[in-house]
């Protein structure tokens, strides 16, 4: 994949939503578990390629012509991904499972589908739990699971007061959450943008 370098504002373009919209398509295909069972490793990369497709386009405003520089594909793959239905995508779901290799409007379905549900304040804390478990445990970093087990059910974005209501007596990066939630902003977004939130704060 190319460097997709800065946008106009001077801001790094938009990886960490691109991976967001990546792994909530993932959720709404079933899950990384449903893939392997049907054999579709394949679907991932087409998946995640899908995903850059439509946070670039529709947060950026990139043109087709633009996308398809930045990440070294076709224009017209490009072009199907944006044009993909996304209510079709969902009809279609579990017969599209079957095949081994993901149809590019398929890819394009979900990743809006994602996108849309993100924007929507839908992302599931369970599963960004479960993907995210494995990867502190190893970096033997506890507290991002206990946060992502206290939000479970929280509606964002989320205030800080009631971030600090949910928190209380948690330690972040060594310190008191009574500490490192005030230097929060006001509202958070979602639940990865809260764990970033929180490790920055705790700097």
């Amino acid at each position: 994949m190319a460097d997709l370098g800065v946008n106009g504002n001077g801001e790094a373009y938009p990886d960490p939503l691109a991976i967001r919209v990546f792994l909530k398509a993932l959720e709404l295909a079933g899950g990384p578990r449903k893939i392997i069972h049907y054999r579709n490793l394949t679907w991932i990369s087409s998946l995640l390629e899908a995903s850059y497709v439509v946070v670039l386009r529709e947060e950026h405003g990139l043109s087709y012509a633009k996308i398809a520089r930045e990440l070294g594909i076709s224009e017209q793959t490009v072009r199907n991904i944006v044009r993909a239905d996304v209510e079709a995508t969902k009809a279609k779901l579990s017969e599209e499972l079957q095949h081994k290799d993901m149809k590019v409007h398929v890819a394009g379905g979900l990743a809006k589908w994602a996108y849309e549900e993100i924007k929507a304040g839908n992302e599931s804390v369970h599963f960004l739990e479960a993907v995210f478990q494995d990867v502190f445990e190893i970096l033997e970093v506890a507290w991002p699971i206990e946060v992502l087990r206290r939000i479970r059910g929280s509606k964002f974005p989320l205030h800080r007061d009631d971030i600090a209501a949910l928190l209380k007596g948690l330690e972040i990066e060594g310190k008191p959450a009574s500490q490192v939630v005030p230097k929060l902003p006001e509202r958070v977004a979602n639940p990865a943008e809260l764990l970033k939130e929180l490790k920055r704060a705790a700097e």
